[in-house]
């Protein structure tokens, strides 16, 4: 069981008639990769969006979430049994509901108990103004000024994210073990086994050392190695010294 299978999904994304089923399916995506389940289509150019082929291939492994949605004929009923609608615009309009930056919204949204919508429009045409002003506030994703296009699943993706983050967010699971850091006897090992190695293939002269080994010595404690690392630089050591060793073929 997942933790959209535990917890009540707070959040309902509504997309107004979207015109290329790919975004319907990238948007289902979207959402389930940071925990969201709930979508509303408001007539869709194609009645049958959630079954089609290139919606499933870009829902990529979010069919779930297409078999969950439901289709309706207005805003009004994408709304019902919601508190707080966020309309997704790029300019603000006249006589319509404060414009806002995502984040800072969010920040004060959290906890408050409310039911939210992110209401998003068409490809073509975007919300049209009796949409917006139907909603509590309009947010706009910052973004460059000379260009602030965003895809529609894209923006889905980037409000999902922030919002997931002002929900408390997810951890982040470690991939490989905690490093096993090398400790300073097994440096200062290494850094013997390296200094008698660069003596044997006559790249250090013990009567003159200078300021070689010091110099070793801080690259390591620069480098941080880890347990492994030190195996492994001793290995290069050992290799060099017995190379050193080793009969020279003779030149034709």
């Amino acid at each position: 069981m997942t933790s959209a299978d535990r917890i009540p999904d707070p959040t309902r994304f509504v997309l107004m008639h979207t015109s290329h089923p790919g975004n319907v399916g990238s948007a289902a995506r979207a959402m389930k990769v940071m925990g969201f389940s709930d979508l509303v289509l408001v007539a869709p150019r194609f009645a049958d969006v959630l079954s089609r082929e290139e919606t499933v291939a870009m829902a990529s492994g979010a069919a779930d979430i297409l078999v969950r949605a439901r289709i309706v004929g207005s805003l009004a009923e994408a709304l019902d049994g919601v508190t707080h609608a966020c309309a997704t615009a790029m300019t603000p309009r006249d006589f319509g509901p404060p414009t806002v930056a995502p984040r800072e919204h969010f920040a004060a949204l959290a906890g408050t108990g409310h039911r939210v919508a992110f209401v998003f429009g068409g490809e073509r045409f975007g919300l049209a103004n009796d949409d917006v002003y139907r909603c509590h506030t309009c947010l706009s994703i910052p973004t460059d000024p000379a260009y602030g296009s965003l895809n529609l699943a894209q923006a889905v993706q980037v409000l999902a994210y922030d919002w997931r983050q002002a929900l408390g967010g997810f951890g982040v699971e470690p991939r490989t073990a905690p490093a096993a850091w090398a400790d300073a006897a097994a440096v200062q090992g290494l850094l013997a086994h390296w200094q008698q190695a660069l003596v044997e293939i006559g790249f250090l002269d013990p009567a003159a050392p200078k300021k070689l080994v010091p110099r070793l010595n801080q690259l390591a404690n620069r480098a941080a190695l880890t347990a492994e690392e030190v195996h492994i630089l001793r290995g290069v050591a050992g290799a060099m010294q017995r190379l050193a060793k080793a009969p020279r073929r003779e030149q034709g």
